[in-house]
């Protein structure tokens, strides 16, 4: 076929696709289903690729998911404490590389703000005096939102107060946990890496003698050469596509399977794919 034929059959192609679309939008779409039929009729056409797609998805997705179901669960939050000393603070902000920490009081239930990072920056080379050390005078304002708010509107929201960050509060008005930008944008665009995380090659990171996080990309044979165990290796490469078929579904963060000894709890996940486990070996 020549290049005017392949010209002539793409152009028939998309005339076809234009006249389904016209006819299902001579009433407008009716659902959302009906609204993701048309975006996958157009990926059939080559209009749009499957990147693409893919954001759409997570695009109508996010009006249907709610803060609870991507949020960092409370037990999962890496928070500072207001009467840590200087030295503790560093040593907790380097450890997680994280760029916000919400600080609590007294109470563990009280969250009294949030502490940037950055704001330490000026103390790294310049300590202040013993005892002079005021954690209050950095700390900025906590925004709290419902385990029920839907993500889109959460979006809406940080981009309009300029927050990349918001604390979770259940329905007796308790911390749940907490929810970044970044957690919703994932939602849409898939997972989002950054230079503090896990190393490619560190796909196996022990925590403590009983618990260890493990990326679902690591393959089988890694697993099993770590932890001393004999998981098949015919029919899936990586620990996430055998730990999800244990489930059965498309596990939500926060969910576990046992396998053996071993426990694997999902802790960071999408909408499409599980990322990193939490695996905890019985003794």
């Amino acid at each position: 076929m020549n290049d005017d034929e392949d010209d002539s059959s793409r152009e028939e192609h998309h005339t076809s696709w234009w006249r389904r679309v016209t006819q299902r939008l001579a009433g407008g779409p009716r659902t959302r289903e009906d609204l993701l039929e048309l975006l996958r009729d157009a990926r059939e056409a080559e209009l749009i690729d499957n990147d693409a797609m893919s954001m759409f998805e997570g695009i109508v997705q996010t009006t249907e998911m709610h803060v609870r179901d991507v949020m960092v669960p409370r037990a999962q939050m890496v928070i500072i404490e207001a009467e840590w000393t200087l030295d503790k603070i560093f040593e907790v902000v380097i450890e997680s590389g994280h760029s916000r920490f919400p600080v609590i009081g007294d109470s563990k239930d009280e969250v009294i703000g949030i502490l940037l990072a950055k704001d330490l920056l000026k103390f790294s080379s310049n300590l202040p005096a013993p005892g002079t050390f005021d954690l209050a005078r950095l700390l900025r304002p906590a925004t709290f939102v419902p385990e029920s708010k839907r993500l889109n509107v959460l979006l809406k929201e940080f981009r309009r107060s300029r927050n990349h960050m918001a604390l979770v509060v259940d329905e007796y008005g308790g911390i749940a946990g907490l929810i970044t930008i970044e957690d919703v944008l994932e939602q849409i665009v898939g997972e989002i890496d950054d230079e503090y995380d896990e190393a490619e090659g560190a796909r196996i990171l022990k925590q403590d003698e009983r618990r260890y996080l493990v990326s679902a990309l690591a393959t089988i044979a890694e697993f099993n050469a770590y932890f001393g165990t004999a998981l098949p290796t015919d029919e899936f490469d990586t620990i996430g596509g055998y730990v999800l078929q244990q489930f059965g579904h498309m596990p939500k963060r926060g969910e576990s399977v046992r396998i053996d000894r071993y426990s694997f709890n999902v802790q960071r996940a999408d909408t499409r794919r599980v990322h990193q486990f939490l695996v905890t070996v019985s003794a």
